[in-house]
């Protein structure tokens, strides 16, 4: 007999975030979360988007054994400025139709209670979080900034009567690929035709006094995309807290004016996930090792965000970022650049990357139903 059941409790919690240890034990390809960050992000102590969100969990059971679960989310500041969505993600479950239709029953309960207009996921609380179900790219490991899934899944959106509603993909290209005689002579000619300058980094602390700058510059330079909610002044600090710390600051562009007004940032981290596949999901005693020797020795980067000013897209500046990056991968010794989830509409950030020749290696989707 299948059940549902909310979670309450923090024994509760605990095995909704462990459930995905089970259900791909036997990948290669998995990624496991380190699993106190992740409680935190569905604590409302510690994550302060519950501020203005709120998330209903659920696990569904059979014969006392976990078999799926599923995150049912609304952000209130998306409902009530946007689009009435009904969010949802951490959607895990067996290959059985019965348990993911149970879950699917209870996201479209939800938005309906609230008179939502539809449901779409998986994604999390904001456009920080991962989104979307993998379609294509199975045989290859999952960076720790997406969700991985069993090829299977799919096939349960299609049941549900779920609609694809955007369409992601995932690029890499070998650094070797890199031509610096794309962008080295543009970038001289872009600093002095409108009196910009590169930051260099080389401590953390010298990122913070720029961050706040940097997330203001998030929410203005995605604005225009679709189902972009901004990033609140309280949760700077916690995304200050929880993401730069894992930075390496040599990897953290920043581009400003004359006045020193922020105009173009990017961000890049070491590839952690071989590392979180060897701390199975704990930090303590070891994890922490496995952690610092990515961050200082990994081969391989991954670009996280990159954002222009409005006023200076399509002048060029991304060219001013990829020049310093040139010169801190050639150090460093880079050997493959990977690119998170990009919209495949997103024509304007495909053109930014076209001159390094880059393999699409993963396709996901977020599926929509109305309600």
């Amino acid at each position: 007999m299948l059940t549902l059941k909310e979670v309450k409790t923090n024994k509760d919690l605990k095995a909704f975030v462990k459930f995905p240890f089970k259900l791909y034990k036997n990948s290669k390809y998995w990624v496991p979360p380190i699993v106190s960050e992740e409680l935190k992000t569905f604590s409302k102590k510690d994550n302060p988007v519950f501020n203005d969100a709120e998330a209903t969990l659920f696990l569904a059971y059979r014969n006392n054994e976990i078999v799926g679960r599923v995150a049912c989310i609304i952000n209130w500041l998306e409902v009530k400025n946007q689009t009435r969505k009904m969010r949802f993600g951490w959607f895990d479950f067996i290959d059985d139709l019965e348990v993911s239709q149970a879950l699917f029953n209870k996201i479209e309960a939800i938005g309906k209670n609230h008179n939502l207009e539809f449901a779409e996921g998986p994604v999390g609380f904001s456009n920080l979080d991962k989104v979307g179900v993998m379609t294509e790219g199975f045989d290859s490991i999952a960076p720790m900034v997406t969700w991985y899934n069993h090829p299977y899944y799919v096939k349960h959106y299609e049941a549900a009567n779920y609609d694809i509603e955007k369409s992601y993909s995932e690029s890499r290209f070998p650094f070797k690929n890199v031509k610096p005689e794309s962008f080295l002579k543009a970038q001289e000619l872009i600093k002095k035709r409108y009196q910009l300058k590169a930051l260099k980094f080389t401590k953390t602390e010298e990122v913070m006094p720029y961050a706040d700058k940097m997330f203001d510059l998030f929410n203005e330079s995605y604005a225009s995309l679709s189902s972009f909610v901004a990033i609140t002044d309280i949760q700077k600090q916690y995304f200050k807290k929880k993401f730069i710390s894992f930075v390496n600051p040599e990897y953290i562009k920043f581009v400003v004016d004359k006045d020193d007004k922020l105009i173009g940032f990017a961000i890049v981290m070491p590839a952690f996930a071989k590392a979180l596949q060897k701390m199975k999901g704990k930090l303590f005693p070891f994890g922490f090792r496995h952690i610092l020797h990515a961050k200082k020795h990994s081969k391989d980067v991954i670009f996280y965000l990159i954002g222009i000013h409005p006023d200076y897209q399509n002048k060029g500046v991304h060219a001013v970022i990829f020049n310093e990056y040139y010169n801190t991968f050639k150090e460093k010794g880079i050997e493959t650049c990977f690119r998170t989830p990009e919209l495949e509409d997103n024509y304007a950030i495909h053109q930014i990357w076209k001159h390094f020749d880059p393999e699409v290696y993963k396709r996901r989707k977020t599926f929509r139903k109305e309600l």
